[in-house]
């Protein structure tokens, strides 16, 4: 064997041995991880993050995902002849919208339950309906009423904690229950937040459209690695964060002092942008922590 491929085998094992004091901290901890945006429409980035996932799985972590859909949510919205409606960013969805909603997220799930099963890993994809793990009450935008959306409410994580005993990867749509026992469509963020906090999560992450946090979207070099609660709560106040990095990051900070022990947040547009985060000294999104000691 020659020196080149020695140093690269030797590579592959300083990795490995750069991972093993996070497997070994976080095992048999449980992590949440939101997936959706752009990560879900392209399929080797949507191959990489169910590997990503699969290996937390594999490697002792307890990882649930929480999905979203909205992109393909408008793609049927539109097929059946209606026009998508937003208000203040949230879908305004009508009985009609809703049905198709629900169908296609229940598609989207199932896909990702087979794509988990196909690499060795039992997958139980669930929506917030199953086992009344989401209760919810009607969400209003600004006193508007916006059709069936819903605001968790109540979350009842038994269903969860009953998977990740038998050793099953659960994978949960937002779709929760009103208090008339209809369906509801829930914001993915939302829903991932208050799946985390329910679970007691040691871990959140968030992957995005965008590489993490910045003081300036414009300015690249203003890119912060890590924040604490104090200092997230600080930037909010400051009215530098906007768009929908700001429900984003004000639903993080609420994980955080709910007892979830860290946040991240990723741009899901980079392949195994989980590994990367969790398993590297480096990391190469945004962690929102409770304190510097940590």
């Amino acid at each position: 064997m020659n020196d080149k491929d020695m140093n690269r085998i030797m590579q592959k094992a300083e990795v490995l041995i750069e991972a093993l004091p996070y497997i070994q901290k976080f095992n048999r901890r449980i992590i949440v991880v939101k997936y959706g945006g752009s990560a879900m429409t392209n399929p080797e980035i949507q191959k990489s993050v169910i590997q990503d996932v699969t290996l937390l799985k594999l490697v002792g972590f307890k990882p649930i995902i929480v999905h979203g859909g909205g992109k393909e949510i408008s793609h049927w919205v539109e097929k059946a002849g209606m026009e998508p409606r937003f208000v203040n960013g949230l879908r305004v969805t009508d009985a009609a919208t809703m049905e198709i909603a629900e169908m296609v997220l229940s598609k989207v799930n199932k896909c990702l339950v087979t794509m988990v099963e196909e690499l060795g890993v039992r997958a139980v994809g669930i929506s917030g309906k199953d086992g009344a793990l989401l209760r919810v009450d009607k969400k209003y935008s600004d006193g508007q009423d916006i059709g069936f959306v819903g605001d968790v409410k109540q979350v009842d994580p038994k269903i969860l904690f009953d998977l990740l005993e038998k050793d099953f990867l659960p994978i949960v749509a937002p779709i929760g229950l009103g208090d008339d026992f209809a369906s509801y469509n829930i914001n993915a963020d939302d829903a991932a937040c208050a799946i985390a906090k329910a679970v007691g999560a040691e871990k959140l992450a968030f992957l995005t459209d965008i590489e993490g946090v910045y003081r300036d979207i414009n300015d690249k070099d203003s890119f912060i690695s890590r924040l604490t609660v104090e200092q997230a709560d600080q930037l909010l106040d400051s009215g530098i964060i906007g768009g929908g990095m700001l429900p984003k990051l004000s639903g993080c900070i609420e994980a955080v002092k709910n007892g979830v022990g860290r946040v991240h947040i990723l741009d899901g547009r980079v392949a195994h942008c989980l590994l990367l985060e969790i398993f590297t000294d480096e990391g190469i999104g945004t962690a929102i922590i409770k304190s510097e000691d940590e």
